[in-house]
């Protein structure tokens, strides 16, 4: 059974750093695109970022360029999502996804399989 499980959100003002984690288990870890994405009050689930198997390929939404950075830990199954230079409207809560291949350019829920269940992000301004 497949599981992800986010930690590391929390309150921050606007201009500091968060990093989030995602443990997950059930499936071949190393074998499968990660990626993250949040809801924000009112507004629908859109994409943040996401990174290959291997770590050596990463997509990020525009409006988080420059300032989050995901990575991920084959070894420990964990992915992670370093977020600086945070604003007020990255306020949200964060969702841990996996891929349906090792690679995916989408930035569509369809195109990952499991998902976390959040972990809240407060930006205060």
């Amino acid at each position: 059974q497949v599981q992800l499980v986010e930690s590391g959100g929390g309150l921050v003002q606007a201009g500091g750093s968060l990093r989030l984690s995602c443990a997950a288990s059930g499936f071949t870890f190393n074998t499968y695109a990660m990626g993250w994405f949040r809801r924000a009050p009112g507004k629908e689930r859109e994409f943040v970022a996401a990174i290959s198997w291997s770590g050596g390929l990463t997509n990020y939404a525009d409006s988080v360029k420059g300032r989050f950075t995901i990575s991920r830990d084959n070894a420990k199954n964990t992915v992670y999502l370093q977020m600086n230079s945070l604003k007020p409207e990255d306020t949200a809560v964060y969702y841990c996804t996996a891929g349906r291949t090792g690679w995916t350019n989408s930035r569509l829920e369809g195109g990952f399989a499991s998902w976390g269940q959040g972990t809240q992000v407060t930006v205060s301004s």
